[in-house]
């Protein structure tokens, strides 16, 4: 019995098949939340170490107009790479890397969020920074997210499949009985239906039956027209003359 009841509880490994139209969706929205965001943190990093700023200085400088350091900056640098890394893995992958730098994201705001114009805001932030890192943070969640959370996903899901083994393959071997037997119906119906060549042989059949019967009709017709000519005179030759009294 405790065997019984654990074995309804074990996943499946999630893996994702482009061939299927909700795995290639998923797949590929992931891979463009990864890209952008870590484009972006990439590219802030990048200016950000162009411009020389002391590495825990906690003045900083603008750039695009969030403060930065160095540290921040080898930072985001950092986490773009990773984000990137996930874009060209993809797949569950990347949704979970999505979803934990989005926690990451809103915690390290809160944090800062504590330490502004303190001795040890080492990443020197702003209020604008502790607002993107919220923003990013949220963005990141929603790209890790989609179509993993929720009551009502649909049973072709990668996930729905993986939390709910058995009603998945109960699904798949209804939807493949259904198949087969659209299949076998739609045989059975090109059998029974008539070819073109069957049913223009049964129609010049039934055209020269037809002509057939009134060719013989008309013949028949004629012989009684006949008949009826030659037994005319025949009666009246037939009849005795008629003879006057004087």
């Amino acid at each position: 019995m405790a065997t019984h009841v654990l074995r309804p509880g074990t996943r499946r490994r999630i893996a994702f098949d482009d061939h299927l139209p909700v795995d290639h969706r998923l797949n590929t929205f992931y891979r463009i939340g990864a890209g952008l965001m870590g484009l972006f943190l990439l590219a802030f990093g990048i200016l950000g170490l162009t411009n020389n700023v002391g590495f825990f200085t906690t003045h900083g400088d603008r750039v695009i107009g969030l403060n930065t350091n160095g540290s921040l900056s080898v930072l985001s640098i950092c986490v773009g790479l990773l984000l990137f890394v996930g874009m060209v893995i993809g797949g569950n992958f990347a949704s979970t890397l999505n979803m934990v730098f989005g926690v990451l994201f809103i915690l390290n705001g809160f944090l800062n969020l504590a330490l502004l114009d303190g001795r040890y805001n080492f990443l020197a932030f702003r209020i604008q920074n502790v607002l993107f890192s919220f923003v990013v943070g949220v963005l990141l969640m929603f790209f890790g997210m989609y179509g993993r959370v929720g009551s009502a996903l649909p049973h072709d899901n990668p996930y729905y499949k993986a939390r709910h083994p058995e009603e998945a393959e109960r699904t798949e071997r209804i939807g493949a009985l259904r198949e087969s037997a659209s299949a076998t119906a739609l045989q059975q119906s090109h059998r029974a239906a008539p070819t073109p060549k069957a049913v223009g042989g049964t129609e010049t059949k039934a055209s020269e039956t037809t002509e057939a019967s009134v060719s013989k009709a008309s013949e028949s017709k004629a012989a009684e027209s006949r008949a009826s000519e030659t037994k005319a005179p025949e009666t009246k030759a037939a009849e005795p003359p008629r003879t006057t009294d004087p």
